[in-house]
C-alpha cells in the first residue's frame, strides 16, 4: 500500500513502476550479501526512506557500545556517576581482546575518559569497566542492557556483553541500531556530542576513530561503526542537511570502504527524497515502505537542539568526499561458531578481477539498467555516470542516458542503455555486488 497526493490518472502507473523498481532493489541486495541490512529514517517524522532486511536478525558487533554508553549516559543524568569519577579496572575487564586501552588490572579510568574510549578506540576492556560499574558483573550489565533496551521499543536486541565481542546468543536489527541512534540524540543531546569525537589522548597515546565518515560526509555528525567476521561491517551514522536529520545504519558490509561508500550513497538518496517531500514531489509522497518509525516524543530534545548540538569537527565539503579507506580486518578480531557461516563463506567468496582485455559493452540492444528516477536532469546524469565509472572493471563503453518521461511532471531515468538483454542482468548484477540499486527494463 502507498500514500499518494490527488494526481490525475497518468501518473499512477509510473507510480507504481516506481514502488515496483523499489522493492527489486531489496531483493537484489539480500541476494548479493547475505549479512546485509540497512534503514535510513528522516528523524523529525520518523519516516522510512529506505530499508532491506531492517528486521532480520544480525549480529551488532561494537554498535553494541552505543547501548552500553546510553545506559552510562543514564547513569550520569541519575546522578550515580560524574564524569570526573574514577572507575577500578578488574582483571577480567583487562584480559579482553582487542580493540582496546590496554588498561592494566587494578588501575582506574575516569567516565569521561571511558566514553571516549569506547567512541573513538571502541575499546572492549573499557565496556567491561563500564558494565562492572553499573551492573557488577558483565553478565548482569547485559540483562540490564537487554531489559533496558526493549524498554525503548528494541524487541528484537539480545545482548550477552558490554562490547559486541562474539556471541552467537547477541543479536539485534538495523531498525533497532536505529531506534538505539535516534534514542541516544533524543534522550541524551548534551552527551551526543562526544559521537562525533575524532580522537583522544590516554596516557599520553594518541587514539583516531574508526569512523571515517565523520571526516568524509558532508553533515556527519556521529555515532558508530562496529566489525566481527560474523557481522561483516557495520555502521550507524546520523547527519544533517538542511535543518534536517537522518539516521542510517548499515549492517554487513563486506568491506570497511564499501560499506561507508554504501552509507554515504543511502544518506544523500535520503536526503534527496527529503527535498522532493518538503517540494511537494508526487514522487517523494509515495509511501513506497508502507512504514513510518515510531519515535516516542523525548523530553529532553527536540530536532533543533539536536541540530545545534556541539561538534567536534567542522564537517567536508561534499567536494572533498574520499572513499580510498583502509581495512579495518583486525581492528576488532574475534571468532564465533556462527550459524550462518555456509552463508557467509559465499558471501565472502573472492570476486572475479577482470583483466584489461575485459568485453566492451554490447551495442544496438533494447535493454537498459535503470539505476534511478529523479525529477532533476542533473543527479539522474551524475548517478548514471557512477553507475558506468563501477561497471568500468566490468565492461567498457557503456552508453549513458538520461530519459525524461512524458506528462506534466518531468522524471528523468538515469540509464546505462543499448545493452543486450544478458548484458544488462550481468551489469545490473554487479552494481548490486557494489551496494548500487538497480533494475533491467527494455529500452526502445
Amino acid at each position: 500500500m502507498f500514500v499518494m497526493r490527488s494526481y490525475n490518472r497518468p501518473y499512477l502507473g509510473v507510480a507504481i513502476f516506481f514502488l515496483l523498481f523499489l522493492q527489486l532493489l531489496t531483493i537484489g541486495s539480500a541476494q548479493a550479501n547475505p549479512r546485509y541490512a540497512a534503514i535510513v529514517i528522516d528523524v523529525e517524522s520518523g519516516d522510512v526512506l529506505h530499508q532491506a532486511n531492517a528486521d532480520a536478525t544480525r549480529y551488532p558487533a561494537s554498535l553494541t557500545k552505543m547501548m552500553t554508553l546510553y545506559m552510562l549516559f543514564e547513569a550520569l543524568e541519575n546522578g550515580t556517576m560524574r564524569l570526573n569519577q574514577p572507575l577500578p579496572v578488574s582483571a577480567h575487564a583487562a584480559s579482553m581482546p582487542a580493540s582496546k586501552l590496554w588498561l592494566a588490572a587494578g588501575s582506574t579510568i575516569t567516565v569521561e575518559e571511558a566514553i571516549k574510549a569506547l567512541v573513538v578506540r571502541s575499546a572492549n576492556d573499557v565496556a567491561v569497566v563500564v558494565a562492572e560499574a553499573l551492573g557488577n558483573t558483565e553478565s548482569g550489565f547485559a540483562r540490564m542492557m537487554t531489559q533496558r533496551a526493549n524498554e525503548l521499543g528494541m524487541t528484537s536486541t539480545v545482548f550477552r556483553n558490554a562490547s559486541g565481542l562474539p556471541d552467537n546468543a547477541q543479536v539485534t536489527t538495523a531498525r533497532d541500531m536505529a531506534t538505539l541512534s535516534i534514542r541516544v540524540m533524543q534522550d541524551f543531546p548534551q552527551y551526543y556530542h562526544y559521537f562525533s569525537t575524532q580522537s583522544f589522548t590516554y596516557r599520553g597515546t594518541t587514539h583516531t576513530s574508526h569512523n571515517r565518515l565523520l571526516r568524509n560526509y558532508a553533515g556527519a555528525d556521529g555515532l558508530k561503526t562496529g566489525f566481527i567476521r560474523a557481522s561483516g561491517f557495520n555502521v550507524a551514522t546520523s547527519a544533517i542537511r538542511n535543518d534536517r536529520r537522518i539516521v542510517s545504519v548499515v549492517m554487513g558490509g563486506f568491506t570497511a570502504a564499501s560499506r561507508d561508500t554504501h552509507m554515504a550513497d543511502l544518506l544523500d538518496r535520503g536526503f534527496a527524497r527529503l527535498s522532493m517531500l518538503q517540494r511537494g514531489d508526487w514522487i517523494a509522497q509515495a509511501d513506497v515502505l508502507g512504514d513510518r518509525m515510531d519515535l516516542p516524543e523525548s523530553p529532553s530534545a527536540s530536532a533543533q537542539q539536536l541540530a545545534a548540538a556541539p561538534e567536534a569537527v567542522e564537517p567536508a565539503s561534499s567536494g572533498e568526499r574520499q572513499f580510498s579507506f583502509q581495512s579495518e580486518m583486525g581492528v576488532e578480531m574475534g571468532s564465533a561458531d556462527d550459524p550462518i557461516r555456509a552463508l557467509i563463506a559465499q558471501a565472502d567468496t573472492p570476486r572475479t578481477t577482470y583483466q584489461a582485455d575485459m568485453p566492451r559493452a554490447s551495442s544496438g540492444g533494447n535493454w537498459a539498467v535503470q539505476v534511478g528516477a529523479f525529477n532533476d536532469p542533473d543527479q539522474a546524469r551524475h548517478l548514471a555516470t557512477r553507475a558506468a565509472d563501477q561497471l568500468s572493471g566490468f565492461m567498457r563503453d557503456v552508453r549513458v542516458s538520461v530519459a525524461e518521461s512524458e506528462g506534466e511532471r518531468r522524471v528523468f531515468r538515469a540509464r546505462l542503455v543499448d545493452l543486450q538483454e544478458s548484458d544488462a542482468h550481468s551489469a545490473c548484477n554487479s552494481l548490486r555486488a557494489q551496494g548500487m540499486d538497480c533494475m533491467v527494463v527494455a529500452h526502445y
